[in-house]
């Protein structure tokens, strides 16, 4: 029995597949969107001229980079939570970002993906020529924000009800 529980007790550390993958992701996003904004801004300052046609486009390419931050940010959060789940609780982090279960690192990870979401539709409401298609969008990123806010509000409530 003592050594199912050492071998079962070791076979968290398996977790640092996903801590790497997920650390490595987005530090690689990170990297990514910084060549990409110094690339934006180098091509701005070169080879634009003042419109207001270029000026939607430049804030495009400002906001797509966002998404790529954001994207990276979601991947970053889920590397500390996880190596802070199954490795290491007593890393120095803020206490915004300290996180005790996995309720905690969902929450944070919804949080975020309800702002990419929101960084999406925002894109295409700068490219927008008056289809009709951005408001199938808009109700789509409407209901599933909807159905994530009740996911963690029913979380929330079956928690206080156990406090």
């Amino acid at each position: 029995m003592a050594i199912v529980r050492q071998l079962l007790s070791s076979t968290r550390y398996l977790i640092m597949i996903a801590v790497a993958g997920t650390f490595l992701s987005a530090l690689t996003l990170l990297i990514y969107g910084g060549i990409s904004v110094m690339q934006q801004i180098t091509d701005t300052v070169l080879n634009s001229t003042v419109s207001s046609k270029g000026a939607k486009v430049l804030a495009l390419g400002f906001i797509e980079n966002a998404d790529i931050f954001l994207v990276a940010t979601a991947l970053y959060i889920m590397s500390l939570g996880l190596y802070e789940l199954f490795i290491d609780d007593t890393i120095s982090l803020p206490e915004w970002l300290v996180i005790h279960n996995l309720d905690d690192l969902k929450g944070k990870l919804i949080g975020v993906i309800v702002v990419v979401m929101a960084v999406v539709f925002l894109g295409h409401v700068v490219k927008w020529h008056g289809e009709t298609e951005i408001l199938y969008l808009g109700g789509a990123i409407a209901l599933v924000v909807a159905g994530l806010t009740y996911f963690t509000g029913q979380k929330k409530a079956k928690y206080e009800e156990k406090h």
